[in-house]
């Protein structure tokens, strides 16, 4: 179980798993002091799963912070050493292609880039269509780099969306303690019930 520690947590845009998060989010927030990181589309994006005033808001009163929603204020997370881990969740195929080629054009791929500089751990909790698909290089990339986990995923659709994978979110608490040992939880692929 996760206690006392600072953590650092990015939302980019599967908008679809929002509702998975906020519970999350809040689960570590009883025990741990917690920062929401939104991404450019998660904070201004409005969906049919949330309206982005309405998210920023209700990941804002979870975590008794101000959300970090831009390069600027996500630059000093590392030479502050903010975070003991920062979480990602979801992780959709563009985020994990920034984070696989160095590209730091946003809010969450700086939150990264800086925390990681300290040799702390980022735990990714995937969400994308195209995971067995043009995601995968990427996935397999990150899966090879130190300081990345990945918290367990699976086919969450395979008959209306084959490639499709999505990370259990219940499984970021253990995820994230066997990360800060250093140690990738296993096993990796898990299916869904």
């Amino acid at each position: 179980m996760l206690e006392n520690k600072s953590i650092g947590f990015a939302v980019t845009g599967s908008f679809c798993t929002f509702h998975k998060v906020l519970p999350v989010m809040s689960a570590l927030a009883e025990r741990n002091t917690v920062t929401p990181i939104l991404s450019e589309h998660s904070a201004q994006l409005d969906t049919r799963f949330f309206d982005a005033a309405e998210f920023r808001r209700q990941a804002e009163e979870i975590c008794c912070q101000k959300a970090i929603t831009t390069i600027v204020d996500a630059e000093p997370i590392g030479p502050k050493r903010m975070f003991d881990l920062l979480i990602v969740a979801p992780a959709g195929s563009n985020t994990l292609a920034k984070l696989n080629w160095g590209i730091v054009d946003g809010t969450v791929p700086m939150a990264v880039k800086s925390h990681i500089r300290n040799e702390r751990p980022v735990v990714l909790a995937l969400s994308t269509n195209d995971a067995l698909g043009a995601a995968a290089p990427n996935i397999g990339a990150l899966l090879n780099r130190r300081n990345f986990y990945f918290v367990p995923y699976g086919q969450d659709d395979w008959e209306k969306k084959p490639r499709s994978m999505v990370a259990h979110f219940d499984l970021i608490e253990k995820t994230a303690e066997e990360a800060l040992a250093g140690r990738q939880i296993q096993p990796l692929i898990r299916i869904y019930e």
